[in-house]
């Protein structure tokens, strides 16, 4: 007879499978190394939907060249995608290399992460020609109004009438990285903020999919000298004075039936070109993204009323990524043997001849 009071077997625990995504990688084949900036930074927010977008796209990480200059901004690379390909270049320069990586190797999906100072200051006018050439990349500003690594001086992006910790105010007209980016014909510019971790990753995962220059400034406070009242970079000022121009949500090519947040109503879907869909529904006013007369003149209105747009600000399908204007062959340059790359010795005396 079987004993009747002893109790039930307890199931043997199972590991639980980990989540993987369509190139059956996990989560952690994303992650870099321990963060080692100061606590509650918001460039640490940004890292973490880095990692959770590309994780979620699908990826690969090996196909991916990442990149910085320097400031605490460049130092974000450390953090995500362990196994890619990395460079820190020199302040302000990270754009010339990522040209260079980028029209090397066209398989490459190039991240830059920049600062408002590596960016806006020593760096504008690598980043003014990046923008117009239209090189494929995903150009991350992580903007915190100042100079964090030599104790807080305004930075070029710090708004008119904002405070230093000390008090000193900001009488500086501000560089609006997104205005200037439309200015010179940028094909997707984006602004958004480090605390708003859904709208964040929504526009990385758009970005993601880009075939040219993507600039995504990102208001990213500075806990440590650019967190006070006063700063108009800080938590609580973005939070009071942030207007997003739409909710948003991105559909995957390869899942085109995914369920996506946005209820029905007033949706705007747009197309990208390998099928993926931007879905926008409006909130405060009738909002054209694809519009680029409206797009400036929306970041002007906003600049007059104190505001700060975040969204999708501007997207052109229309102009060729700068691989394709150079009319490059479709085989990576860097793959190529020197025998196709070097001109001939005959031809190289013809040439000299001819100088002679």
């Amino acid at each position: 007879m079987p004993d009747t009071m002893s109790p039930p077997a307890k199931p043997i625990p199972m590991p639980r499978p980990e989540k993987t995504n369509r190139l059956g990688l996990a989560a952690d084949a994303y992650k870099g190394s321990e963060s080692t900036l100061c606590s509650g930074c918001g460039h640490d927010s940004i890292t973490s939907q880095i990692i959770k977008a590309l994780f979620e796209t699908g990826v690969s990480p090996y196909s991916v060249a990442k990149l910085s200059g320097i400031g605490c901004s460049s130092k974000t690379p450390a953090y995500f995608l362990s196994l890619s390909h990395g460079f820190n270049a020199v302040h302000g320069r990270m754009p010339s290399v990522a040209t260079g990586a980028n029209l090397a190797n066209r398989t490459l999906n190039v991240i830059g992460v920049s600062g408002d100072g590596d960016t806006a200051s020593i760096g504008m006018g690598q980043f003014v020609h990046l923008v117009r050439r239209n090189t494929k990349m995903i150009y991350i500003i992580e903007n915190n109004g100042v100079y964090g690594l030599t104790k807080g001086q305004f930075s070029a992006t710090a708004d008119m009438g904002s405070a230093q910790k000390k008090g000193d105010i900001n009488e500086m007209i501000p560089i609006d990285c997104c205005g200037l980016a439309i200015e010179l014909g940028c094909t997707f510019v984006a602004r958004s903020f480090s605390a708003d971790m859904k709208q964040l990753c929504a526009l990385l995962k758009i970005a993601a999919h880009h075939p040219g220059t993507a600039v995504f400034d990102v208001v990213s406070p500075c806990v440590t000298f650019n967190n006070h009242e006063g700063s108009t970079k800080s938590y609580k000022y973005a939070k009071d004075h942030e207007l997003p121009l739409h909710e948003i949500d991105f559909i995957e090519q390869f899942e085109p039936q995914a369920p996506v947040d946005i209820p029905a109503g007033e949706v705007r879907e747009i197309e990208m070109y390998d099928g993926s869909k931007i879905r926008l529904k409006k909130l405060g006013e009738d909002y054209d993204p694809v519009n680029r007369k409206s797009a400036i003149d929306t970041l002007e209105k906003a600049r007059r009323e104190n505001l700060f747009l975040t969204g999708l600000l501007y997207l052109d399908k229309t102009r060729r990524p700068y691989a394709e204007q150079l009319n490059l062959i479709d085989e990576p340059l860097a793959t190529l043997p020197q025998e196709r790359v070097r001109p001939p010795k005959k031809a190289l005396d013809e040439i000299m001849t001819a100088l002679m």
